[in-house]
Order: C-alpha cells, then structure tokens, then sequence
C-alpha cells in the first residue's frame, strides 16, 4: 500500500513548500517577525502554490518580497483588486508573481500564492510584520507565532470563507519549523518560558538587558508557539519618539515623527483595598463539540469542558454578595440558566451550579454571535455595571461580525475573553476584549483555566474608570495628533498604548509631557510622563507601521458601520494608508511580479494547496465522533494517512468523500481486525481537593459546620467538634477553618481562591464574634498550621 501522507495533495503529488524560518527580535515590548518560506518544485511541471496561514490578529504585515537564484523582488502595496489582476495578468503572461492578502472574514488569515514555479527550480519568501506584545494578568509580555489553524466554523447562513484553508493533522505537516529570538530591554530580562522546548536562555551581556533563545529541533506543529517574557521592574512608563521616514511627504503620518507612549497606570492603594459590590456578571460558555479535548497531553481526563466547569465554581463562589448574574452556553444554538440576569445569593448560586455540574460538550457548533445579540438585546440592571465572560476554544469565520458586534455594545458593558486551546483565533479574542474595554486572557499548554480567569474577574472588580483624557504639554511650535482610539478601560497595572503624530520643529533637547487624566471611584487622579523629543535612533519604522496599523484598524472598523458612499471614503483612506506605510490591510494586498528579461514560463500551471496543520480533536476516532471526523476529512480536501482512524469513522467518511470527489482508494485497502473498537479508557479524575471545599462555601462567604466540610479539611466531624472553642458559633468556627486550610495547603493556589476568601473574611468582622484569635489558634492546632491571624485578614 503507499503511504499517502500530508507531503503529499489530493492527487498525490509533493508539496512545493519545504521549510520555515522565524526570526523574531523583540525590544521591550514590540516585536519584529521575519519569517522566510522555501519553496521548491521537484515536479516536472510549472507550479502555482497556495498557502492559508496563521498570523497574530493585531499584526502590520509590513514587507514581503521573493528571492529567485539571484534575482530579488520586493512587493509594493496596492488595492487588493487591483493587486489580484496584475497576478492573473502575470501568470497569463508566463511572468513569475507572488500575491499576499489579507483574508476579508479575520484579520489573523493570510494566503500567500507562489505562481508560475518553474520545474527545478526554488524560491525564498520573506514576510516581515511587527506587533505589539500583551501584556499578561502576571506582567508577563506574552508572544504567539501561530502554528496551528483549525477549520473556521461557518456559521449558518453566512457567506463561505473567502479563503480555502487545506488543513492536515499537525503531526503530518510536511515542511519543518526553526524558531530563534532576540530579546533587548533597558531593563533585566529575569526569563523567558514556552509552551514548547527550548534550548537555554543565552545572556549576552552582564546586565542581562540582552538575551537569545532558540525553539528546540523536532516541532511538532501541534501547538502555536508561546513565548512568555518576563522583565524586572517592569511596571516603568515610556515613550519612544521615532523620526519620519525622509522620502515621505511633511505633514503626513510616514512623514512626521511620532511618539508610542506606554503607561502603567498605579490606582491609589486606599481606593484598589475595596473592590466593586456591585455589577451584572454574565458568563458565556463554549459547550461544542471541541471542549471534549484534553486540557493538554499530561492529564487526558482534564477537558476544556470539566475545567470550564471547576472555573465556572470559582467564579459563582467569588461573586459579590448583591450583584446580578447569569450563565450562556452555546453551541449551534445557546441556552441560559435564568430567562434575564438574577440577583445573586444562595438559592439562585445553588440552581446554576447544579446546572453547570450538568454541561456536556454537546451543542454542536460555535455560534457565537446569536447568543451575543441576545445578551445585549437585555437592558442593562441601573447601578449594576455588565461584565462579559467569553470561554470558546472555537474559531469562527465571521471574526469581524463578531468583533464589530462587541464595538456597538462597548458603552453598556466590559468584555473579558478566553482563548482555550491550541489554534484559538488570536483576531478574535484579542478583538473582543480591545473592542469591549476588557481583557483577553490565552490557556494553552499546560495552563491552568482558573487562575487566568479569576486574574481577570479580579480586574472586573476593580472600581471602573471613567473620563478619561489625554492632554500633551509640548515646546512651542509642535503639535500633537492623537492616532490611536479613545481610551476606553484603564486596569491597575495594565498597559495603556497612545501612539500620536507630531508635527512641527523643535530642538532635540527639549521634552514633551503627556498627562492621563481620569475619574476613579468618584476621584479625580491621573498619571503622567515627561519624554525627550529626540528620536530613537534603532527603531527604523517601527513604530509609524504600529501607528498605521492602529488608524487602519480603525478605519476599517468604521466602514462597516456608515452608509455606503462614506464607507467607500474610509475604504479609500484605508488604501491610500496602506499603499503609503507599507502596512496591508483587509483592502490592499503585495504584489510581486519578476519582470527580468528570461524567458516565459512554459505550459499549464498546476495548483498545489500547503496544507496547513490543526489541532487534531481527542476523541476523532470514536464513534461518537465519526460525523464530525467526516465532516474534517472532506473539508481537508486531502488524502493523507489514516491509519489511526478506525473502522466507524472511515465508513462514515467513505460517502462523504466519494461525493466530494476525493480518491478514497487508500482507506479501500486499510485493514481491520474483527474486534469490536472501544474508545480509550481514563481513570476517572480526583475531585480537586481545593475545589471540594470552595464547593461547600455559601453565598455569603461562610462554611457550615458539618461532615463534609470536615472531610475536605481531611478530619473527623468528631476531631472537628472537639476542638471548637465554646463560645464560638460553629459557622466561625468552621470559616476559619476552611481560611487556615486554604493558607496553609494551597498558597501556591491562592490567585484561585484569593477573591472568595475576601467575602469570608468580612462575613466574620460583620458576627463580632468573640475569641476569634483563640480559634486561629485552635484551627492551626488542629490542622498542623503556623497560620498568623493578620494573613486571614479577620
């Protein structure tokens, strides 16, 4: 039999594209990627090959240009039609041409074409873009070179996807991956952690303000690259001034310098100490079929679904006593727990967590924008702040849609978003936490859900920030233009990006000021930052295509929003911008025709597709799972090795496949043994030993005094009975208990259980309770603890 693998196409031919090379360079907190694709066809045939790809959503793809033998081509930026009809003109004319566009549904999908590849003979890509680096819950500057690009979900009567992606599982991508990084701060680098395996972090200098790393051989490609950066003191403000580029025209964005300022904004400490009481908090849960997948490789038990499940019990036990909430799960169609948000205490916590104890991964798709629509359809509670909570592992093909439906929204509530799992749309839950004044937070790996979640509820419940503007106090004769859109959200501790032209002469000696002002709880404060003016002298043009990539966004974003002829003068704009910075856009594309004097190419083009790899679903060769792996092998279009498919999965496929005109011999001559298949078998996972006594916390903060919380606490209800002070209530009692536990077994845990500890803790102040400090001293006895009062904050 031969082995039908990813390298090869639906007729079996080899897949042009044998390698990539990613070289990243980071500088503080911006990031420059060069990414160098070889191609070479081994075929006896001219060949034209397509690749969908991957890119960070808030990426400015700013070069792109061809290296053929000795000849070197550079693309310019053009409208994208325009860009389309000179490729076709090229490959009708046996010129060679190279096409990059931006897919029109999500800005993180890219097709690159590679047209008329003589027999033989090999060509070097190189595409350059630049993106900023977020900024993670635990000051953690977070970098992601996606790897992985799983089928987007079409959503029921929308449009089909503007580009084919040919997908394989990523253990049969046929071309390799080489990663290396180089880091520079002017601050220590302290360390730098992946997902993935990397070869030791090299300093290259004492300071250790400079720093390489490689990605170890061997990739996978079966998870996006993760690089977590981390800096010491790296809560600093700065502003970086870059000159403008000397052939562009004065007065115009390429042309003028312009200023990034980040600002770490440092809230009183006597207005942080007392968290928000109030607000409509709103959950909304991915329930499709993909969150049966494992949580990661080391623990198959643990699936999206369980531990979307676990966090959804922290969550519901941290809620402020006299808020409001609901929950939303979504599939192909969604649910919620109460018809419109309810009040939160006992009876109604209790309801929805036997509910939540029921959630299955059994909605079907991801339909995410309908259960949205109807979320802000609800009029919003007065005095009750709403603050969503997305979890979706999905990628859907109507990113925009999404997106542009959270903007319309963003003046009644904050979006908090989660990305789960290999391959989530970086478009799309960045997208949603920019455009909802929230915050996007990514699990992936061996990352645990509850604590990135409850980092952000933590930022959900810091008081809200309102007012707020930006004032420039400049020499005389300069001015500024703000570029980037208003700020909407300020967290404590979270960067806050201003990018602003300016225009006018001025000494290089003299400096600039920028204030932030804003109103926080009631209070007036702001924070500011003096700059010199001179312009940094190693930043290039970074920092204008980040500026240009920021209005362009915008302006895209606008046009979708306005009547026809207005959208048609932002869309104008959106070129003239792009062909002007070099930055692509959803309306321009690059385009490189090779128009040196050799000899046309001769005879037909074959088409090749670059299979691109996705995070192969657990459980895609069960049973249960036989439509949905069907539904995978047609899309992919390919035929590669199946031998790890069984029987139920390959029957159900074979129609399928045969109606889509795929050649299906290879699974014709697989063979099975007579035994009938059974799914693999887990032990059933340990109830979390944290998570069994958080289950028992009341609504109000306290624990009663009863077997079961003597059982978490790993005691007999007798041992427990008898060593309780006497003039204490057993309430007390049995809430200092679980607080003494918490501190003394599981502070490596404490971002998990920090928020509903806080509710005990003023549960106990409010009962005046007498001896409180002898039960400290009791609770430590009986349970092994060295626990000081002051640490339980009663």
């Amino acid at each position: 039999m031969m082995n039908c693998c990813g390298l090869l196409t639906d007729k079996k031919e080899p897949v042009p594209l044998k390698s990539i090379e990613v070289q990243l360079e980071v500088k503080d907190h911006v990031a420059t990627v060069v990414s160098t694709l070889n191609y070479e066809n081994k075929e006896d045939k001219p060949l034209e090959a397509v690749f969908v790809f991957p890119l960070p959503g808030d990426a400015a793809v700013c070069h792109f240009s061809a290296q053929i033998g000795q000849t070197h081509i550079v693309a310019e930026v053009k409208e994208k039609q325009q860009a389309r009809e000179e490729y076709d003109d090229a490959l009708s004319s046996g010129q060679q041409a190279f096409l990059l566009e931006e897919s029109d549904q999500s800005p993180d999908i890219f097709s690159l074409s590679v047209g008329s590849l003589p027999p033989g003979e090999s060509a070097s890509i190189r595409l350059e873009y630049v993106t900023e680096l977020a900024v993670q819950a635990d000051d953690g500057l977070r970098f992601c070179l996606p790897a992985v690009l799983n089928p987007r979900y079409q959503p029921q009567g929308s449009e089909g996807p503007s580009v084919q992606v040919t997908s394989v599982p990523a253990s049969l991508v046929p071309y390799s991956l080489s990663f290396s990084a180089r880091v520079s701060s002017p601050r220590p680098i302290s360390k730098v952690e992946s997902n993935c395996s990397l070869e030791p972090l090299q300093y290259l200098n004492a300071d250790q303000t400079q720093a390489t790393v490689k990605l170890a051989a061997g990739h996978k490609f079966d998870r996006d690259v993760e690089l977590l950066i981390y800096y010491k003191d790296a809560h600093q403000p700065t502003a970086v001034v870059e000159a403008g580029q000397a052939s562009a025209k004065p007065g115009s964005l390429m042309g003028d310098p312009v200023v990034m300022v980040s600002l770490y904004p440092e809230f009183p400490q006597d207005v942080m100490s007392s968290l928000a009481s109030c607000g409509e908090f709103v959950f909304l849960l991915d329930r499709s079929g993909s969150m049966d997948c494992p949580m990661n490789d080391s623990t198959p038990q643990e699936t999206r679904i369980s531990s979307a499940r676990d966090t959804l019990l922290l969550l519901l036990k941290s809620l402020p006593m006299g808020c409001y909430f609901n929950i939303y799960s979504f599939g192909s169609q969604f649910e919620h727990i109460f018809p419109t948000s309810v009040e939160y205490s006992e009876k109604t916590m209790e309801e929805a967590l036997k509910k939540v104890e029921k959630m299955q991964d059994d909605l079907g798709g991801t339909e995410i924008l309908l259960p949205l629509k109807h979320i802000y359809a609800q009029p919003c509670i007065p005095k009750q702040p709403r603050q969503l909570f997305i979890f979706t592992d999905g990628e859907v093909g109507n990113t925009k849609e999404v997106t542009d439906l959270v903007k319309m929204n963003a003046g009644t509530h904050r979006c908090f978003s989660f990305g789960i799992g290999e391959g989530a749309s970086s478009a799309l839950i960045n997208g949603m936490a920019k455009e909802g004044g929230g915050h996007a937070q990514f699990i992936t790996g061996t990352d645990r859900m509850q604590p990135k979640v409850m980092q952000s509820l933590r930022f959900a419940l810091q008081p809200a920030v309102g007012d707020i503007s930006v004032s420039w106090d400049l020499p005389k004769g300069v001015s500024s233009t703000i570029l980037s859109p208003p700020i909407t959200a300020m967290f404590q501790g979270q960067r806050s990006l201003i990018y602003a032209q300016l225009t006018g002469q001025c000494s290089e000696a003299t400096d600039g000021c920028v204030t932030v002002k804003y109103s926080l709880a009631g209070h007036p404060s702001q924070n500011q930052l003096h700059f010199n003016l001179k312009p940094a002298g190693d930043t290039g043009l970074t920092v204008h295509r980040l500026a240009a990539r920021t209005v362009i966004r915008c302006l895209e974003s606008e046009s979708t929003h306005i009547e026809q002829e207005d959208g048609e003068v932002k869309k104008k704009k959106v070129v003239e911008l792009s062909v002007q910075s070099g930055v692509s856009s959803s309306f321009t594309a690059f385009i490189a025709v090779n128009k040196d004097d050799g000899k046309a190419v001769q005879g037909p083009l074959e088409r090749r597709n670059i299979p691109t790899p996705f995070y192969q679903m657990c459980g895609m060769a069960t049973p249960q799972f036989a439509p949905m792996a069907a539904d995978y092998l047609c899309s992919v279009g390919e035929v590669y090795d199946c031998s790890n498919m069984v029987e139920p999965v390959i029957g159900m496929a074979a129609p399928r496949i045969a109606s889509a005109d795929i050649d299906f011999s290879v699974y014709e001559e697989m063979q099975y043994g007579e035994e009938e298949y059974a799914a693999p078998e887990f032990p059933p996972p340990r109830k979390d030993p944290l998570l069994r006594l958080v289950s028992l916390q009341k609504a109000s903060g306290c624990w009663l005094l009863d077997a079961d919380l003597a059982a978490a606490l790993g005691k007999t209800s007798e041992e427990v009975e008898k060593a309780k002070p006497a003039s204490v209530s057993s309430e007390v009692w049995a809430s200092i208990l679980a607080l003494i536990w918490l501190h003394g077994f599981k502070m490596d845990a404490k971002e998990e259980w920090e928020l509903l500890t806080l509710k005990t803790a003023s549960w106990i102040k409010a009962q005046n309770a007498p001896c409180v400090s002898e039960c400290v001293d009791a609770g430590n006895t009986l349970l092994g603890c060295s626990v000081k009062k002051e640490d339980l904050g009663i």
